[in-house]
């Protein structure tokens, strides 16, 4: 009775995840003003507001109507919100202005941004996409959802028989990939896979073994040639490196991102910088041209590279991972290409021959002293999770949102690299989301162990697909105003 209990949370578990995260189009171009009741340990049912952004279903909640919920709690927090933060403490008791848990007053669709507010969780910032709002009482709320503030205070969620979301507080954040996947979480992504690249184990996988473009990504290869050409005495960190007018050009066009001028110079260390910071186009052929005289050249030592690694579906057609166009009458449109066990390989090898690659991946931010430009780092995760060390992130129309994921962690006697790679999400917010999800099962596991999962029959009155998931909480999980 047990398992199957465990089971069927598993399952219900996914389920409010697909539908609070996976975005499910609908005809709504604004904010949707809802409720639910939500109930903790304490078995009292609250009222929350929530906002459908966009699409139904897409649920942002209401944080102060979750902070009374959890008051009283191992798991309460107080809050301060001002027009454009939020500040979290968790541990504290919140303290109502009067606002919460009622339903929506007779007001019109909301038109507000989500975006990524500053917010501070113990005066540590993190950062994750919210919507801020003016209330008529003069106070601001502030609207997240629910995965996230679940993972922040590391909190189980399910959703009760009769539809009632239910916050555990007494139960840690956990999820189960396979289950996700058999909800249909993963449709709106390429592929990902879960592992230790210290052991080579893989924690979970899905499209793994399928080559799709990987955007900037590609610059960690870019990174591995150059740190194999520092260890072989080819160049040094400190060595300077003079702009060509190659580089000022993509700096100046679309696609750059640092700010470079022909017969200036920067250091190694800085063009390294700035390709895995900012992800700096101009840097990564700045760095190509060094190494190989050439981006052409280059680009043979990469796919040569690839080869030498097993890496069996990658291809490089660029340093950088932008759209390249041959010079054909009709163009063809290529980018680099690479499956996520292809790019596990690849940056396991990268973090085993050179760890320190990860003493700049860290790096929130860092100062280009030939430039007096501070950069800073497009990798949310280093902000969310402390074992996060990197890696690289990486965007172009056709690749999507990428992001691969370093996690250092300890067993008491050695070190492992944990990796989460996602390719392929429709943007930033969901990269971010989807990456996280998995990070925190990569330490779920690496703690815990892996629980078996059996594809079994599930219950009829459970979902068991995305669509079927989102019709299900409109049925029993929620109530328009």
């Amino acid at each position: 009775m047990k398992k199957t209990i465990r089971k069927i949370n598993s399952v219900i578990l996914s389920v409010i995840l697909v539908c609070l995260i996976f975005p499910v189009r609908a005809s709504a171009s604004y904010e949707i003003p809802k409720t639910c009741q939500v109930q903790t340990d304490t078995g009292v049912a609250y009222t929350v507001k929530t906002l459908d952004y966009s699409y139904d279903c897409n649920t942002y909640f209401s944080m102060r109507d979750i902070a009374v919920a959890l008051n009283g709690t191992d798991k309460s927090f107080s809050l301060e919100i001002t027009k454009n933060a939020v500040s979290l403490t968790p541990g504290s008791a919140y303290t109502p202005v009067g606002v919460e848990n009622i339903p929506w007053e007779d007001v019109e669709n909301p038109d507000i941004s989500l975006r990524r507010n500053e917010m501070k969780v113990n005066g540590q910032e993190v950062r994750y996409y919210t919507l801020i709002m003016a209330l008529p009482s003069g106070h601001y709320d502030c609207f997240m959802m629910v995965a996230d503030l679940a993972m922040i205070l590391d909190m189980n969620i399910t959703v009760s028989e009769a539809g009632v979301l239910q916050l555990q507080t007494q139960a840690p954040f956990r999820i189960d990939p396979a289950a996700l996947e058999q909800a249909g979480y993963f449709y709106g992504v390429n592929s990902v896979l879960v592992g230790d690249a210290a052991t080579g184990e893989y924690y979970y996988q899905y499209q793994s073994d399928i080559s799709y473009p990987i955007a900037s990504t590609s610059k960690l290869m870019t990174c591995l040639l150059a740190m194999e050409a520092i260890s072989q005495g080819r160049l040094s960190l400190e060595e300077p490196v003079i702009i060509s007018e190659a580089v000022q050009a993509l700096s100046a066009s679309d696609d750059g991102v640092i700010p470079l001028e022909t017969g200036e110079q920067i250091t190694v260390q800085e063009l390294l910088l700035g390709a895995l910071l900012p992800s700096s186009n101009e840097c990564a052929l700045c760095l190509a041209e060094a190494i190989a005289g050439s981006e052409e050249a280059f680009v043979e030592k990469m796919n040569q590279k690839a080869l030498d690694l097993g890496l069996s579906q990658a291809i490089f057609f660029n340093c950088n991972g932008l759209p390249s166009y041959t010079q054909e009458p009709i163009p063809a449109k290529r980018q680099n290409r690479m499956s996520a066990e292809d790019m596990f390989r690849l940056v396991s090898y990268l973090l085993r021959v050179y760890p320190q690659i990860t003493d700049m991946t860290s790096l929130q931010s860092a100062t280009l002293q030939s430039l007096d430009l501070e950069v800073r780092n497009t990798n949310p995760l280093l902000h969310n999770l402390p074992e996060v060390t990197g890696l690289k992130t990486g965007t172009t129309n056709k690749s999507g949102a990428c992001l691969v994921t370093s996690l250092t962690v300890d067993d008491g006697n050695m070190k492992h690299d944990l990796i989460v790679i996602v390719l392929g999400t429709e943007d930033s917010i969901e990269r971010g989301r989807v990456s996280e999800l998995l990070a925190k099962y990569a330490l779920q596991v690496f703690d815990t162990g892996m629980e078996e999962t059996k594809n079994e029959a599930l219950p009829q009155n459970l979902p068991t697909h995305a669509g079927a998931a989102v019709d299900w909480i409109l049925r029993t999980a929620r109530t328009k105003q």
